[in-house]
């Protein structure tokens, strides 16, 4: 299978991280794809993201990896634990030695922009279609039809809903679906590096745990800045969007009583951004005739793992994977995909959605036993089962055990 002509016309909606992801790996394979998105220009917005072994084997697999690291960051120091009041350090992994030693990759920490970019690589110019604002997702009787807001109408052989927490595609797969306020909000800042205490540009990823809040940060971006992630109650004014923003004083009002070392990184921060974490059941299924979900628009998940990304990218690789076994039947080729994605995606959400609690602990008993434990943990071995997934491996167990449907 070597084009278009050959082989069925894929439609991508959305093109971010998942949408581009999955668009190289169906080049990778021989698919040519249209990648259709809304904005003018791909421009990932937010900072900063961690790409760990199971995502950087990835990369390395599209052959994108060396273009990924001329900026991002690779990290020595990780699940870093820090006391929120003074900074002191309940547990620490090398990185450095054991991803490779364990995992065969490194962890790295970038921007959201090199990644997109070294996805956009893998993509030839011509399958990407900027402006493209998708009014509408229809079915007529098993076809999927899109329609755009210039007036374009779209019937491909298979749909990718790629677009996102707010996806069309996911609405007229599965209905409205239910999103209950998760009481937690985020900010995102970038501190320029020349600003940021020392402690802070080690290439460390760390987190500072406390009452009711957390605070991650790690350096991206060349290590020209620091990213800052931070989690606190939410308020009246958080909304669940990539591109509000908060006031510095208010971000630094969460964090009042710190360690004076995080404040001070926190006030050399720029605008901080804001939003909502929604908080959003698992699906109970993904496809609809000729139509499936990729990324956040089927398994949004907390961050507390640091694994949206490098899932929506597993995703684009084992979708690639089962259309390439079956290239003539589609719709049993999306079914094996959302039976060997769901599992592991439901598992992701579901402990990332328990780590909110545990690193929110108020100071007393439970909070002490949850610090022993970290400092006896081995979190790098612990999952494993994230880490060391290949897509390939997965696929071929699901597809030895299973005949192709004739």
């Amino acid at each position: 299978m070597t084009s278009t002509e050959a082989g069925p016309k894929i439609a991508i909606l959305g093109g971010g991280i998942g949408g581009l992801a999955a668009a190289a790996f169906l080049r990778e394979k021989g698919f040519d794809s249209d990648v259709y998105e809304q904005a003018a220009a791909l421009a990932e917005v937010g900072a900063g993201l961690v790409i760990a072994p199971n995502a950087a084997r990835l990369l390395r697999r599209l052959g994108v990896l060396e273009r990924f690291i001329k900026r991002a960051v690779r990290m020595e120091t990780g699940w870093e634990f820090r006391r929120w009041e003074n900074g002191q350090v309940l547990s620490a992994e090398n990185l450095q030695e054991g991803c490779v030693r364990l995992y065969g990759e490194h962890t790295y920490a970038a921007h959201r922009a090199d990644l997109l970019d070294a996805l956009r690589s893998a993509v030839p110019e011509h399958s990407i279609h900027l402006g493209k604002r998708c009014v509408a997702v229809e079915f007529e009787g098993d076809q999927a039809v899109l329609r755009f807001e210039d007036g374009e109408t779209v019937r491909p052989d298979i749909l990718i809903g790629a677009d996102g927490v707010h996806s069309r595609v996911r609405g007229a797969i599965v209905g409205p679906t239910e999103a209950r306020e998760s009481g937690i909000c985020a900010f995102r800042a970038l501190v320029p590096a020349q600003k940021a205490p020392d402690f802070a540009r080690r290439r460390a990823q760390t987190l500072w745990i406390g009452p009711d809040h957390h605070l991650v940060h790690y350096p991206v971006s060349g290590e020209e800045y620091v990213n800052l992630v931070a989690f606190a109650p939410a308020g009246a004014n958080s909304v669940e969007s990539w591109t509000a923003t908060a006031t510095l004083e208010e971000l630094l009002d969460e964090f009042a009583g710190w360690d004076p070392r995080l404040v001070d990184l926190i006030t050399a921060a720029d605008t901080p951004g804001r939003w909502a974490l929604l908080d959003r059941e698992p699906l109970d299924n993904w496809n609809r005739a000729n139509a499936t979900l990729l990324g956040d628009a089927a398994h949004p998940m907390f961050p507390f793992f640091a694994q949206g990304a490098a899932q929506a990218i597993e995703d684009g690789a084992v979708l690639a994977l089962c259309l390439a076994e079956d290239p003539e039947n589609p719709v049993a080729a999306l079914g094996r995909y959302e039976e060997l994605r769901r599992p592991r995606t439901t598992r992701l959400q579901e402990v990332s959605h328990g780590r909110s609690h545990i690193n929110h602990l108020p100071d007393g008993p439970e909070q002490q036993a949850r610090d022993l434990a970290y400092a006896q943990a081995d979190p790098l071995r612990a999952n494993g089962w994230i880490y060391a997934y290949d897509p390939e491996v997965a696929a071929g167990r699901v597809i030895k055990a299973e005949p192709r449907t004739p």
